[in-house]
């Protein structure tokens, strides 16, 4: 047992007996942090920052899987969901709440004329994919990047156990920014597909054309499309990617951006789509439930009222510059790569020949968290952030880019180490 992480580890032992992976989500699971190394329970957070079972600071670039967009504990938010408390948390009928978050959303989002809400990004996402197929009156669905645990999706990655032959066969994937990939599967089966359902945007920008390009494939084969701006909405601008990019899908999907961390999501779309709302069946008991709403409205006016993702656009910018040139200077062209949108980057690790990607994600994760930041490889950040946490990410990346370096090219690896590397996982991009 580690010294540093011994709460964490004997609250991992404990949750083992109870909870599947010690989790309620994969992401945040024994899985993906190195055993030995790693903290397993955050019992604090406040703006930038968390505190581990241990008592460890962090400076926090995971951010409740990009779902943190203000930062923790952030004062608007806190003090509307206090409010709403004192009022009710759910009711026998619906309240005001509803419409007016449902308002601002129509009021932000380009392709919204209507709103429906869930409790998670594959509430909505599944909603959409019924709303499509009740549309069309068809059943196949063609997907790019992730789009959530339901059988529609899931059953077409490697985690299809469970999923039955019939449901998976319906979901064909295409490659981001290549065209020919979703046009030969639209022609492959003409007239089958009731949805082209995609990321706008993750790892890789996109090329000219490309988004504009899905639009026009995806109307010309009579199918709907579907933007899944689960993380992008609320973070790459205002009005989510399709703002961004100038491109309005026929529905859209929201969720962690909404209400900086409670529980909430949304489908939105055209009046006479999601009319069909009321002929399929998309009803939760918890749709309504306040305390999240009254923190998604909050949420959105501080978006509106603050600039927030300017600000987070701006951090971005000097983070994924000063990576570049750290690369650079630390000659791990080779080994590294930053990619993404500046409110949302990935640090890309390659295979070198004297260690594969796994191990030496392993050894960044072993040196940031004991240097006192949590990062499982992306930067997502929140309005919390300032420039001077910035300078010291990138002052700590001075630290570990050279570890890295002897590792993966001088094959230190073994040395380094102070666990067994992660083993291949499941990854959702």
């Amino acid at each position: 047992m580690s010294h540093r992480y011994a709460n964490s580890e004997q609250l991992l032992e404990r949750a083992l007996r109870t909870i599947p992976l010690g989790s309620q989500t994969f992401s945040k699971s024994k899985t993906q942090y190195p055993f030995g190394v790693s903290p397993y329970f955050i019992t604090r957070g406040q703006g930038a920052r968390v505190w581990d079972a241990d008592g460890n600071e962090y400076l926090d670039f995971i951010n409740g899987l990009a779902s943190i967009t203000l930062g923790y504990n952030d004062p608007d938010v806190t003090v509307a969901v206090k409010a709403q408390l004192e009022q009710g948390v759910i009711f026998s009928l619906p309240h005001p709440v509803e419409m007016e978050v449902a308002e601002r959303i129509v009021d932000m989002v380009p392709c919204a004329d209507m709103v429906r809400f869930g409790k998670n990004g594959s509430d909505a996402t599944s909603g959409a994919i019924r709303l499509a197929r009740a549309h069309t009156g068809r059943d196949r669905v063609a997907v790019c990047g992730y789009h959530g645990w339901q059988d529609w999706y899931i059953g077409s990655t490697a985690r299809h156990r469970g999923v039955p032959q019939a449901v998976r066969d319906l979901t064909q994937a295409f490659a981001y920014n290549d065209l020919d990939s979703l046009e030969r599967l639209l022609l492959a089966h003409p007239g089958e597909f009731a949805a082209v359902i995609l990321e706008p945007m993750n790892v890789a920008d996109p090329l000219p054309g490309f988004l504009e390009g899905v639009a026009r494939l995806t109307r010309s084969h009579g199918a709907l499309l579907v933007f899944d701006e689960t993380i992008t909405g609320f973070r790459y601008a205002n009005g989510g990617a399709q703002e961004l990019f100038g491109v309005t899908p026929d529905l859209a999907t929201f969720g962690k951006g909404l209400a900086n961390g409670y529980p909430v999501s949304a489908v939105a779309g055209r009046r006479d789509l999601m009319k069909l709302m009321e002929e399929i069946f998309f009803s939760f008991t918890f749709g309504g439930e306040t305390l999240s709403l009254a923190a998604s409205a909050a949420t959105l006016d501080k978006l509106k009222r603050c600039q927030v993702t300017d600000h987070l656009a701006a951090l971005g910018r000097l983070l994924m510059a000063g990576i570049r040139e750290r690369i650079t200077r630390h000659g791990v062209d080779e080994l590294l790569s930053v990619a993404g949108h500046p409110s949302w980057s990935f640090l890309i690790l390659k295979d070198t020949p004297l260690a594969s990607q796994w191990e030496t994600k392993t050894l960044f994760l072993q040196s940031l968290f004991e240097r006192g930041v949590l990062s499982l490889g992306t930067h997502n950040l929140s309005y919390a952030h300032t420039e001077a946490d910035i300078q010291r990410l990138l002052a700590v990346y001075d630290e570990v880019f050279p570890l890295l370096k002897a590792g993966a090219f001088e094959g230190r690896m073994s040395e380094l180490l102070r666990c067994p590397p992660l083993e291949p996982l499941f990854k959702v991009r």
